[in-house]
């Protein structure tokens, strides 16, 4: 056995010393990259993944826990400053659930099932005036805990003395709350009232102006009632339609003037005067059909003529003067002495429809009154505002003027006419170079960079150039093997036999073995033997 080992210890030496110095580097590299290989997912393999058993917890339940998890042997870690615990994932759900048979973890609060556990005789009212005002605020915290974005509440109630007769006017509760939310977490106004309702209704005889709502930032959450913040929500309304009015002429400026002059170019600024008033009104006119000759058409005509002729004494003659030689009426006329009469009376009553217009009318709620446009161009040479040429200001100005014409409600204008004077005078072009402008670093490419193909396609044509000198290796070791073995020296193998044989014997058993074993060999020696004789 020792003889074997020593002749494959000496093979390998020999192997290795007939080595050039760069592949006994090759080989040293791919081997300590194998072991390399080898011990990281030996780690992986057996490292534990820890995982949050619970969070959010105090000190003292941090505590109970780490003493029982080192009772059980379970391999633990503390994190978040003591706030959660870790064990190994696969432990998890039955760490849980062993845990909450043994009432672990205890958070020291009262809450309503402490009366059905420590309900006695002996406990006094003032006893248990305390511990059910524990038991309210505990189980208040706990509502609060419920509503998405709060960690943990704490919850202080103050409930009035009850009075002696039954007449007593009965006091206000109150309640202060500080929630523990989660970092940049915005609660909306309905999570707001949630919270207000939820304080009001646990607690008897506690309206919404007696609690106080804050987190642990000193940010106070109030309440907005319908009828306080009636005109707070009317002007941020308006506010709000201000402002997207104002942003929506603004991006349509830059977008217009950045393709014309270069995004980076071109700073706008637009302020918007907007006119809220609402009208609503109603119009009753009357219109004729025929506007040219201002007629109507006609629904029903009557037409009455009368004629007569006689011989007696008709009305007529002049009429006679009354007082200061006024005519003394149109029925009394002096007699003439004509005694023949003629009459004739015509009448016509024509009846006209027309058209009649009621209008029930809401006017917009809001108008355009006033717009003004401030913009600043930086020249295509930043420090030579002669560069950017007169017309193309020109062009600016105009383009500037129709947006604002446009704009304008032409009935809530100030002016009676938007003149050009006027458009000009809302309207400010100036040119100077940016000096306050912010540079933008590149965006990251989220493709892999190119060195990381760089290093695989060296590994990977190291690993190729190993494989080639391994194999290659292997063939030059066959083939010294081979050589090896055709070199050989013959030696005296002793004979086992106990027979005793002679020289002669033995010399004709080791030709016939050479014979057979090496007939090359065995030829050289006959062509030896034959040449020396």
């Amino acid at each position: 056995m020792n003889e074997t080992l020593q002749r494959y210890i000496g093979k390998v030496k020999e192997y290795w010393s007939s080595r050039t110095k760069k592949q006994k580097t090759v080989m040293i590299g791919a081997a300590a990259i194998c072991i390399l290989l080898i011990a990281a997912a030996a780690f992986l393999s057996t490292r534990t993944t820890l995982v949050p058993l619970y969070s959010n917890l105090t000190p003292s339940e941090t505590g109970t826990i780490k003493e029982s998890l080192d009772t059980r042997g379970v391999v633990s870690e503390i994190a978040d400053g003591g706030t959660t615990i870790k064990v190994p994932e696969e432990a998890v759900d039955s760490l849980k659930v062993e845990l909450a048979a043994e009432g672990i973890p205890k958070s020291g609060s009262i809450d309503y099932s402490f009366f059905s556990q420590n309900a006695g005789i002996g406990m006094t009212e003032n006893e248990f005036n305390v511990l059910k005002l524990e038991a309210m605020q505990t189980e208040l915290a706990n509502l609060m805990k419920g509503i998405d974005g709060v960690n943990d509440a704490k919850v202080m109630i103050n409930l009035p003395e009850k009075g002696i007769f039954v007449n007593d006017s009965s006091e206000e509760a109150s309640a202060s709350i500080v929630l523990n939310t989660k970092p940049g977490y915005q609660f909306e106004e309905s999570q707001i009232q949630a919270l207000y309702h939820l304080a009001a209704k646990s607690i008897p005889n506690l309206p919404t102006d007696n609690i106080v709502i804050t987190n642990q930032f000193f940010e106070y959450f109030d309440l907005k009632n319908k009828q306080n913040s009636s005109s707070e929500s009317t002007f941020a309304a308006q506010h709000e339609i201000k402002k997207e009015i104002e942003r929506d002429v603004q991006r349509q400026v830059q977008n217009m003037l950045g393709t014309l002059m270069g995004q980076d170019k071109v700073v706008v600024s637009v302020t918007a005067d907007i006119d809220f008033t609402q009208e609503n009104r109603e119009e009753n006119l009357v219109t004729p059909v025929d506007e040219e000759n201002m007629e109507g058409i006609a629904i029903s005509a009557q037409k009455i003529t009368e004629t007569f002729t006689g011989n007696g004494e008709g009305a007529g003659g002049t009429p006679a003067l009354g007082g200061n030689d006024e005519p003394a009426g149109t029925d009394s006329y002096l007699a003439t002495g004509d005694s023949s009469g003629d009459y004739e009376r015509i009448e016509e009553t024509i009846n006209n429809e027309v058209n009649k217009i009621r209008r029930e009318i809401v006017e917009s709620p809001y108008k355009v009154r006033d717009l003004g446009i401030q913009v600043m161009v930086e020249p295509p040479t930043a420090d030579d505002p002669a560069s950017l040429p007169q017309e193309r200001i020109n062009d600016i100005t105009q383009i500037l003027g129709t947006v604002v014409r446009t704009t304008i409600n032409k009935d809530a204008a100030a002016d009676a006419e938007l003149t050009d004077e006027a458009i000009q005078d809302k309207i400010v072009v100036s040119v100077q170079p940016f000096n306050g402008k912010v540079e933008f670093t590149n965006e990251t490419s989220t493709s892999i960079p190119w060195w990381i193909y760089a290093i695989g396609g060296v590994l990977l044509l190291i690993i190729v150039l190993l494989i080639f000198l391994f194999v290659k290796a292997r063939k030059r070791q066959k083939q010294e093997e081979e050589m090896e073995v055709q070199t050989a020296e013959t030696f005296n193998l002793p004979d086992v036999n106990e027979e005793h044989e002679t020289e002669s014997t033995v010399r004709r058993k080791q030709l016939e073995k050479m014979a057979k074993e090496k007939p090359e060999d065995f030829a050289k020696l006959l062509r030896t033997w034959i040449a020396e004789d």
